[in-house]
């Protein structure tokens, strides 16, 4: 099976020491977020689990664990983005990000670790123009790390209109003019683009819009061939793959202005001060009328002959 760690928060920069111990226990507990009572438990073993897949803006606290994850399959997304620190105020500096990425890729492979250069708005400081000279150096410094470059164009969530309300749609016509040349400069560098939920707008360009992490990537970083039940994707437009996420909401210290899994600053702070680096749950602990369910789980890869690296 594959567990998720990156929709939630952002694990591997905030809760690196709670997640290696985590995986040093074998087990982890999530709260349904609409549910609280009900809480999954996920056995944590190389046996069952085929793929954790990571989202972060900083996977450097995990480095000193990679051993912790070494008979996992894995597949990383590594959000690296042009703004500042108006945008992303606790988002290490981007030149050293950069660094960081490929230090990861060469620890875990091409194959897998992708970039997201997203979300994407347009403003006076970051206007089309900057977003194309940023994207330009930064794809010519990732070149040969990776072969993966995710964009999506802000999407005005209630939770981003109220945390950051100066931010405006992006026009369809400034997204075509803008992913036309993305394509190009990635494609110039060895990278594919995924839109993010985005449609088919850029196909016509060269975009892959099949998805950005899917089980054709899962299988593509452990070589491997996976049978996974049936999952939707999180929102109608979305193709990923993306069940057993163990994060929490509202507990990412990044506070990006554009961030959709925040609430607000005060949310973030009263539930990142109930963390317990040793508890099975990222926030709090059990609680008096707690429904545990031991998910069901094995693992999806296809044992068949002539499957095994077959990619």
């Amino acid at each position: 099976m594959i567990i998720n760690t990156g929709q939630r928060t952002d694990i591997p920069a905030w809760y690196s020491d709670w997640f290696a111990q985590r995986l040093r226990e074998g087990f982890v507990c999530v709260r349904n977020p609409y549910n609280p009572s009900q809480v999954n438990k996920y056995i944590l073993n190389p046996d069952v689990v085929d793929v954790i897949g990571f989202c972060s803006k900083n996977p450097e606290p995990m480095f000193k664990y990679m051993d912790l994850l070494k008979d996992y399959g894995q597949y990383w997304f590594v959000t690296i983005t042009p703004y500042g620190r108006d945008i992303e105020p606790n988002v290490p500096d981007k030149h050293h990000l950069l660094e960081v990425f490929k230090k990861l890729s060469q620890m875990v492979g091409i194959n897998s670790i992708g970039w997201r250069y997203d979300p994407i708005f347009i403003s006076p400081k970051y206007s089309e123009e900057y977003h194309l000279r940023a994207f330009e150096t930064m794809a010519g410094e990732l070149e040969g790390y990776t072969q993966t470059v995710v964009i999506s164009f802000i999407d005005l969530f209630p939770k981003v209109a109220r945390n950051f309300p100066q931010a405006k749609a992006v026009s369809t016509e400034q997204q075509i003019e803008l992913g036309k040349e993305i394509i190009r400069i990635a494609h110039e560098h060895g990278m594919t683009v995924k839109p993010c939920a985005e449609g088919t707008l850029l196909v016509q360009f060269g975009a892959d819009c099949g998805g950005c992490m899917t089980i054709k990537d899962y299988e593509k970083a452990i070589g491997k061939k996976l049978n996974p039940p049936n999952v939707k994707g999180v929102r109608a437009q979305c193709a990923c793959y993306l069940a057993c996420d163990i994060g929490v909401y509202s507990t990412c210290r990044h506070f990006c202005r554009y961030c959709y899994a925040n609430a607000d600053k005060q949310k973030v702070t009263a539930l990142s001060a109930q963390h317990d680096v040793n508890s099975p749950f990222l926030v709090g602990n059990y609680q008096a009328g707690d429904k545990i369910h031991l998910v069901p789980q094995k693992s999806w890869i296809d044992a068949q002959p002539g499957f095994d690296g077959f990619l």
